[in-house]
C-alpha cells in the first residue's frame, strides 16, 4: 500500500515558487496598466500545462538563458492565483469577488488548466447562480466565443435552460445581434424553446441582416445578390426553423418576402401543404416545438426570500403604492425578483454595487444577528456603480422600515422628509465600493464594512444608524438604539408588477 504525502509535496513546491535562484522563465502581465513580472521554472510550467509547453517552444532565450512570456490580458491578481495553483495545486477563493472567480475560470481555460477551469465553472453554477443570472448577457456572449466552442459546457447548459423558458432574455437584449452564430444555433435546436415559431423566424432574420450592415434598409430595393448574401449568412440557422408549424397568414406575410432565401423546393412544399395537407412533402418537416402551459403565479412565500414572509411583501407593496389599507394576500400587485442574497452571492459591499447596478425599484432587506429585527429600505431609482464622487440622489418615494417579526410587535414605516428629498439616498464613488454598500439618507439605513474585512457580516461593522441621535432625512427612527450590529443575511429584490 503506497503512502501519499501530497500536503508536504504541495508545501515544498509552493516554496520553490519563491526561489529566485534557478528560475529560467519570466512572465509579464499587464492587464490594468500595472505591469508586473513573475519568475518561474520551465520544467514546472511544461509539465503542468500544454499551453506553456507550446509557448516555451516558440520563444528564444536571452543571453542569460531566460525566456520571457508576455500575457498583457491577465491581471496581476489572477496570475498570482494561477502561479500558486501551478506550484502548490491549491486555489483559495474565499473573500474573492465572484467577478474575479469568473475571470479566473476564463484564464485557467485559456492556459489549458482544464481541471481548474471545470472546478470553477461547477462552483459558479452550483453556488453563484444568482450572479450568473444577473450578468446573463455578458457571460452568455463570452462563453459562446468562437474560440471556445467546446468549452464551458456546464455554463452553456445553465444558460440554455434559462433561455428555453425565458427566450426574451436573449432575443430582446440590446446586444442580441452580436450573438455568436454557435450560440444562436444552440438555441434554435431546442425543441422546447418557449416561443412562437414565427417570432423565432423574425429574430433569425433580424440577426442575419445585422451581420450584413451594407444590405439596403428597404427590402424592396434588395437585389438577387442581397438575398444570396443573407442566405449564406443564415445557412446554418434556416434548417432549424419549424416552417410547417407556422400559420398560413404568417407564411404569407412574414416568410414570402424572404422566399428567395428558402429555396424553391421548401416554398413549393409550404404551398402544397396548405392545399393538400395529407400529401407528403420532399422537405424535412421538423416537429412542432413543445410549448408548456404558462406557469401558475408563484406564491410570494415561495418566491425565494429566506427573510421575509408573504405578509411582509403585502405590507411593503402597500407602502410603495401609498395605500392607507394593507393589500390582502390575494391582491398584492407586485412580485419580487431576487437580485442577490448575501449567503448565496457573498457579503462583500462591492458585490452589491456590481449585481444591483442599473436595477431600479428595489428593496434591500437585512436580518439583524441576535435579534428578531428585519430592517430595510426601498429605492425607486436605479443603483449606479459608476459615480466618480459621492453623490446624494433625489426622490420623494424612498422609505426605510422595520418589519413586524417575533418579538417585534409592530412594523415601522419611515418615509423621506419632503425637505430632504434631494438627499434621500447616498451613492458612493466607485473607489469606496469595497467598504460601503447601500445607504439611505444620512445613514438612517446603510450597510457598510470595515476597510480591513470588506464583508457586511464581520466584526459587527455592518451597521445602520437609525436611532434618535442620527435620524434627520427620514420621518422617524426605526431602531431604539444607535449601536452597530452585524447581520445574519441580506437580500435585494426588484419590485415587479404581476
Amino acid at each position: 500500500m503506497p503512502f501519499k504525502f501530497f500536503d508536504k509535496l504541495s508545501q515544498d513546491f509552493s516554496e520553490l515558487l519563491n526561489d529566485k535562484k534557478e528560475h529560467n522563465v519570466v512572465i509579464e502581465v499587464d492587464k490594468e496598466k500595472n505591469k508586473k513580472s513573475f519568475t518561474s521554472h520551465s520544467v514546472v510550467l511544461r509539465y503542468r500545462s500544454t499551453y506553456f509547453t507550446k509557448e516555451l517552444e516558440n520563444i528564444a532565450a536571452n543571453e542569460n538563458h531566460v525566456k520571457t512570456i508576455l500575457k498583457p490580458n491577465i491581471s496581476t491578481q489572477i496570475f498570482e492565483i494561477i502561479l500558486k495553483y501551478i506550484y502548490g495545486g491549491i486555489v483559495s477563493i474565499e473573500n474573492i469577488e465572484i467577478k474575479i472567480i469568473y475571470e479566473l475560470m476564463i484564464v485557467a481555460n485559456e492556459l489549458e488548466f482544464k481541471e481548474l477551469s471545470e472546478k470553477l465553472e461547477s462552483y459558479l453554477v452550483e453556488f453563484k447562480a444568482s450572479w450568473l443570472r444577473t450578468h446573463f448577457s455578458r457571460i452568455y456572449h463570452s462563453i459562446f466565443d468562437s474560440n471556445k466552442c467546446n468549452e464551458f459546457k456546464g455554463l452553456k447548459q445553465f444558460y440554455n435552460d434559462i433561455i428555453t423558458k425565458h427566450p426574451n432574455l436573449i432575443f430582446e437584449s440590446e446586444d442580441f445581434t452580436s450573438l455568436q452564430e454557435a450560440a444562436l444555433i444552440s438555441i434554435l435546436e431546442k425543441d422546447n424553446l418557449q416561443l412562437e415559431e414565427i417570432k423565432i423566424w423574425d429574430y433569425v432574420i433580424k440577426w442575419g441582416i445585422a451581420q450584413n450592415p451594407t444590405l439596403p434598409t428597404n427590402l424592396e430595393e434588395w437585389s438577387k445578390e442581397n438575398f444570396k448574401t443573407l442566405k449564406i449568412t443564415l445557412q446554418q440557422c434556416l434548417p432549424l426553423i419549424r416552417y410547417f408549424h407556422i400559420s398560413e397568414k404568417d407564411v404569407w406575410e412574414k416568410l414570402k418576402p424572404y422566399r428567395k432565401i428558402l429555396g424553391t423546393q421548401l416554398w413549393d412544399d409550404l404551398y402544397q401543404q396548405r392545399l393538400f395537407p395529407n400529401q407528403p412533402v420532399k422537405s424535412l418537416v421538423l416537429p412542432a416545438r413543445i410549448i408548456s402551459n404558462p406557469e401558475l403565479p408563484q406564491r410570494v412565500n415561495e418566491l425565494i426570500s429566506t427573510i421575509i414572509s408573504e405578509e411582509h411583501v403585502a405590507e411593503i407593496s402597500t407602502w410603495i403604492d401609498r395605500k392607507s389599507t394593507n393589500y390582502s394576500l390575494a391582491n398584492v400587485p407586485y412580485k419580487l425578483q431576487l437580485i442577490l442574497r448575501g449567503s448565496k452571492d457573498d457579503f462583500q459591499p462591492e458585490t452589491f454595487w456590481n449585481m444591483c447596478n442599473g436595477h431600479a425599484g428595489t428593496v434591500v432587506i437585512a436580518k439583524v444577528a441576535g435579534t428578531d429585527e428585519i430592517l430595510g429600505g426601498y429605492n425607486p431609482l436605479a443603483w449606479d456603480n459608476s459615480k466618480t464622487q459621492d453623490t446624494y440622489m433625489k426622490t420623494n418615494d424612498s422609505f426605510i422600515f422595520s418589519l413586524k417579526n417575533g418579538n417585534i410587535q409592530n412594523s415601522i414605516l419611515s418615509r423621506v422628509k419632503d425637505q430632504y428629498s434631494d438627499s434621500a439616498l447616498y451613492y458612493y464613488d466607485s473607489n469606496s465600493h469595497k467598504r460601503y454598500g447601500p445607504c439611505f439618507g444620512n445613514s438612517e439605513f446603510s450597510l457598510r464594512s470595515s476597510v480591513f474585512v470588506s464583508d457586511f457580516t464581520k466584526d459587527k461593522l455592518c451597521w445602520c444608524v437609525y436611532g434618535p441621535k442620527y435620524t434627520r432625512n427620514y420621518e422617524k427612527c426605526i431602531r431604539t438604539t444607535d449601536e452597530r450590529f452585524s447581520i445574519v443575511d441580506y437580500e435585494v429584490f426588484k419590485i415587479v408588477k404581476k
